[in-house]
C-alpha cells in the first residue's frame, strides 16, 4: 500500500480556504506520486476556532463531504480524509471520514474523547458509537482521532476485531509533541498493526501544534517521520504482510485472557 500524508497548516476558521489548499495538494500528489491512499489531518476545515465552529462546521452530508467525494473520484484515490465539523441533531461532532476511489463514503467515526485542554466539551458534542473497523485496499482498518490517542482501549478493540492498520487525525499540541511520539509508537507495538498519523503544524491563538506526522510498523520501527513544524507531504510504501509475520511470531493477540483483566 502506497499512502501519502499531508501534514498540513490548518487555516483556523477559513473552511474555503483549506479546502483550496487540499484541491491543490491532492492533484499534486496524485501526478506525482499515485498513491493508493491519501491521508488528511484533524479538523482540517475550521482547525481549533471552536467559538466560531456551530457558524463553521459543516451539515450533514454537506458541502466538505460533498468536495471530498468529487476529488476522491475524480483522482481515483481512496481518501481517508481526516476529520471534520459536522453539526447533528445532538450539537457539532468532530467527525472522521473515509471514501473511496469511487466517491463513496465507506467510514465515518465520530470522536468519543473530547480534549478538556482545549475546552472541546465546551463547545463539541462526544460521538456516541465506538470507533469499528472497516475496509480499505482488502485490508481491514481502523481510524481515530486525536485525544482517543490516549484511551488504547479504543486501539486495541480495533485490532481485536481485525484491523492491521490504524489512522490515526491531530491537530495535537506542541507541548505535548513527545506524548504523540510515543503513544503512537506504543499503539503500533501493542496491537502489532501499522500506524499512519497526520498531524498538523502552525498555530492558534499563540499555541503550536505538533507535526510529526509518521508512519510506524507493527515491529514498532518508524518508517518515515515529517518535520515539527513545516507542511509536508509524506509518501511511504507498507508491506501488509508485516503485521501478519508478526502476529504469528509474536502471538499476543491470540495470547490474550480478556476474563482475568
Amino acid at each position: 500500500m502506497k499512502v501519502a500524508i499531508y501534514q498540513m497548516d490548518v487555516q483556523a476558521g477559513k473552511p474555503d480556504a483549506n479546502r483550496d489548499k487540499v484541491q491543490r495538494w491532492l492533484q499534486e500528489v496524485v501526478e506525482q506520486q499515485r498513491p493508493d491512499v491519501a491521508v488528511l489531518p484533524e479538523m482540517w476545515t475550521t482547525g481549533y476556532a471552536l467559538p466560531d465552529i456551530e457558524q463553521l462546521a459543516d451539515e450533514e452530508n454537506g458541502t466538505t463531504q460533498q468536495f471530498l467525494q468529487a476529488l476522491a473520484k475524480e483522482h481515483a484515490v481512496d481518501l481517508v480524509a481526516g476529520s471534520i465539523a459536522v453539526k447533528t441533531d445532538d450539537g457539532v461532532v468532530n467527525r472522521a471520514l473515509t471514501i473511496s476511489r469511487k466517491g463513496e463514503i465507506i467510514h465515518t467515526y465520530d470522536k468519543i474523547h473530547l480534549v478538556p485542554m482545549l475546552d472541546e466539551p465546551r463547545y463539541l458534542s462526544g460521538g456516541k458509537a465506538k470507533a469499528k473497523t472497516y475496509e480499505l485496499q482488502g485490508t481491514t482498518v481502523g481510524s481515530f482521532i486525536c485525544y482517543d490517542l490516549r484511551f488504547p482501549e479504543v486501539t486495541r478493540s480495533l485490532a481485536v476485531d481485525g484491523a492491521k492498520v490504524l489512522f490515526a487525525f491531530g491537530e495535537w499540541p506542541a507541548a505535548r509533541r513527545d506524548h504523540w511520539d510515543a503513544l503512537l509508537r506504543a499503539r503500533a507495538i501493542e496491537n502489532q498493526c501499522f500506524v499512519i498519523a497526520a498531524g498538523a503544524v502552525g498555530s492558534y491563538k499563540g499555541a503550536a501544534f505538533s507535526g510529526h506526522s509518521t508512519v510506524i510498523s507493527p515491529w514498532g520501527n518508524v518508517l518515515a517521520l515529517a518535520t515539527p513544524d513545516q507542511e509536508e507531504t509524506m509518501v511511504t510504501h507498507i508491506d501488509l504482510a508485516e503485521a501478519d509475520e508478526f502476529r504469528e511470531a509474536v502471538p499476543v493477540l491470540k495470547n490474550r485472557l480478556p476474563d482475568l483483566y
